[in-house]
């Protein structure tokens, strides 16, 4: 199997090109698919996905290089890691076993919070599975799989900071992620609430906690876990706390382009094979409850009940539901 990584396309590039149970009645639906059905049912939608998989022998994968523990880069450079990335390789799996091809190369290419809509939508990644939130707003331009996480946006911040929640901003400097839903909703709460903070736009998570870290920010907003996972790769993360009242709950799910049920079912079905087998369970604890590379810091990230009512009752809503798990 070759394993090749991509680096994104530039703006004007892109846009030139333009946990523990649920229902498992339709989840074996394709386990025994015969080669010609996997190939007519692809052939079905000669602009779906599964067709460009099955012509071009690749399937195109999205990756992020420092959303830690979901997609990132550690200590090899050509391999990708993480929870969701153990995700998205069930689902390459699935789509290997519907078009009857275990040879299909798996192609990676670099995606970020700016481009990954952009790179979805034009056809050079196929899907992505990494920290992006299923919103209303997204959902108009591309097609989301049942959730596989759940989060809260808070601050990360240093200790003796003086900060503890959002109101503590006031006349400081705090940093985000550029085209995140963070970014949005800061911006829009600094203007209401004229709290006179500074915002600095990030190009990536990694280089956020970097501007942090260096003090040229006072705190950094993200979804908790994304600042859990930067925390434990700083210098010393006991210098470092997570606070602040959740301005959101968010859910992520794996990215793909819409219009497409063929592909969107794949995916789906991927994920709900893991969840109801319960190895969603060992994933979770692998990423979560244990070291992990690149500094092998435990990130001790306990299941939510909101995560486990999602894991048992899957949906691709971008709506958060009550934790109600059985």
């Amino acid at each position: 199997m070759a394993y090749l990584l991509s680096k994104p396309l530039t703006f004007a590039a892109f846009m030139a090109l333009g946990l523990v149970g649920c229902n498992n009645s339709s989840q074996t639906a394709t386990d025994d698919m015969p080669a010609d059905g996997a190939t007519t049912e692809a052939a079905a939608n000669p602009n779906g996905t599964l067709q460009k998989i099955k012509d071009s022998g690749t399937i195109v994968v999205g990756y992020r290089d420092s959303s830690i523990p979901f997609s990132y880069i550690a200590d090899d450079p050509n391999q990708p890691m993480g929870y969701a990335h153990d995700l998205e390789m069930k689902v390459v799996e699935a789509v290997k076993q519907k078009l009857n091809m275990p040879d299909l190369n798996v192609r990676y290419n670099l995606i970020t919070s700016q481009t990954r809509i952009p790179l979805v939508q034009n056809g050079t990644v196929d899907f992505e599975c990494g920290s992006t939130t299923n919103n209303e707003e997204r959902q108009k331009q591309v097609a989301f799989s049942n959730g596989f996480f759940e989060i809260g946006t808070r601050l990360l911040t240093k200790k003796d900071s003086g900060i503890n929640d959002f109101e503590d901003l006031k006349g400081k400097t705090l940093v985000t992620t550029a085209g995140t839903t963070s970014e949005r909703y800061i911006r829009q709460y600094n203007d209401e609430k004229k709290m006179n903070t500074s915002i600095i736009s990030a190009k990536d998570h990694g280089e956020g906690f970097l501007m942090l870290e260096n003090g040229r920010a006072d705190a950094f907003m993200m979804d908790d876990v994304l600042l859990a996972g930067e925390k434990a790769k700083a210098k010393n993360p006991d210098e470092w706390v997570i606070v602040g009242t959740p301005q959101s709950f968010e859910i992520y799910g794996c990215m793909m382009r819409k219009d497409d049920p063929e592909f969107k079912m794949v995916v789906d079905e991927a994920l709900a094979n893991t969840f109801s087998s319960g190895e969603i369970n060992s994933i979770y604890d692998k990423w979560f409850l244990n070291p992990i590379p690149p500094k092998n810091v435990n990130l001790n990230f306990e299941m939510s009940d909101n995560l486990k009512a999602l894991i048992a009752n899957p949906h691709d809503s971008a709506e958060p539901k009550a934790a109600t798990a059985q």
